[in-house]
C-alpha cells in the first residue's frame, strides 16, 4: 500500500519503456562488462538494503531490468513500490547468474534511487495536506526520458499527476491568451478541434484574469503566484460563478503548503518533488550461497 493507504499505483510496462530500460543497459555496459570473465559460471545472491528512511520505489523496474540480460536471474520484492522503509531494511533478494547481477546493479539502483527520493519528497509535503481534502500534483518540469517513471514515482508518494505531455489537456498561458486574441477566443479554438474529454485550463496572474476564465467556460482555473490571502478572499467568488470549476494553486512554496490549503483550492500543484529531491541512498550486498 501507498502512503495514506491507497491502492499501490501501477506503472505500465509499454513498449517505449521496455526500450528506455535496453537502452540504459546498453549506456553502462557499452562494449561488454570487463569484469565478467571472473563471473563465468557462478552463480549469485545479493539483496538491497536502504540507508535513509523514506519512501521506496523503483523495484518493479527490477525484474525487467534482469530480463533484458539473462531470463535465469530472479527477485523476490520484500517492499512494495510505495511503501515507507527505515536505515537498514531489507527491500529485495535477487538471485542468479553473478555476472548478470553486477552488470544490472547500477542502472537498477540508479532509477529506484532517483525514483524513491522522489516519492519520499512527495510524501512529505502529501503529509502537510492530509486531512485538507486538497491534492498534491506535478508538473511537466521532468527529467527528460525519465517523465514516465518521476510521474510513477508522485504517485507512489501519494501525490496525483497534472498532464503527462500536452496531448493530456490544453492548458492555455499568458502566451497563448496574448496571441491568441484573450480568454474567450483561446478557449473557443481549443474546444473547437479538442477531443471532448480533454479539459481547457486556463492559467491566471490577476483576479481579472480568473474571473475571465471562469466566465468563458474553462474547466479549470491554475492560480498562478497568489498569495494565501489573496485566494482566500478570490476563491469564494470564483466558486459563485461556478461551483464545480477546478481551482489549483503554484507558485507555492513546500513551507507554504498549509496556508494554501485552507484557502478553498482543490489542487496543489508544484515541480519540487522532482526538482529538489535528493536521491534515496540505497546498495547492492552480496550473500554467501550455502553450500
Amino acid at each position: 500500500m501507498s502512503p495514506g493507504g491507497a491502492a499501490a499505483p501501477v506503472l505500465s510496462f509499454t513498449p517505449a519503456l521496455e526500450a528506455q530500460l535496453r537502452g540504459w543497459l546498453d549506456e553502462d555496459l557499452g562494449r561488454g562488462d570487463l569484469t565478467a570473465p571472473a563471473l563465468i559460471g557462478r552463480h549469485g545472491r545479493a539483496h538491497w538494503v536502504t540507508r535513509d528512511d523514506g519512501v521506496f520505489c523503483g523495484g518493479v523496474l527490477v525484474a525487467p531490468l534482469l530480463a533484458l540480460l539473462d531470463a535465469r536471474a530472479s527477485v523476490r520484492l520484500l517492499v512494495g513500490d510505495g511503501e515507507p522503509v527505515v536505515a537498514g531494511q531489507r527491500l529485495l533478494e535477487l538471485e542468479g547468474p553473478a555476472a548478470t547481477l553486477v552488470a544490472a546493479e547500477r542502472t537498477a539502483l540508479n532509477l529506484a534511487m532517483r525514483l524513491s527520493g522522489i516519492a519520499s519528497a512527495t510524501a512529505a509535503l502529501v503529509q502537510v495536506l492530509a486531512g485538507t481534502g486538497v491534492r498534491l500534483a506535478d508538473t511537466r518540469k521532468t527529467t527528460p526520458g525519465l517523465r514516465v517513471l518521476e510521474k510513477y514515482a508522485v504517485r507512489c508518494g501519494g501525490g496525483c499527476n497534472h498532464r503527462l505531455g500536452l496531448d493530456d489537456a490544453a492548458m492555455l498561458k499568458e502566451n497563448h491568451l496574448a496571441w491568441s486574441g484573450g480568454v474567450g477566443p483561446a478557449i473557443a479554438a481549443v474546444r473547437a478541434s479538442a477531443p471532448w474529454p480533454a479539459r481547457v485550463i486556463v492559467e491566471a496572474e490577476t483576479d481579472a484574469e480568473a474571473e475571465a476564465a471562469v466566465r468563458a467556460g474553462a474547466d479549470a482555473v491554475l492560480l498562478d503566484d497568489f498569495s494565501p490571502a489573496a485566494l482566500a478572499a478570490l476563491v469564494p467568488q470564483l466558486r459563485a460563478l461556478a461551483p464545480a470549476v477546478l481551482l489549483e494553486a503554484s507558485g507555492v512554496r513546500p513551507e507554504q503548503l498549509a496556508a494554501y490549503a485552507a484557502t478553498g483550492i482543490d489542487l496543489i500543484s508544484t515541480s519540487a518533488p522532482v526538482t529538489r529531491s535528493p536521491w534515496l541512498d540505497l546498495s547492492m550486498r552480496f550473500d554467501p550461497l550455502l553450500a
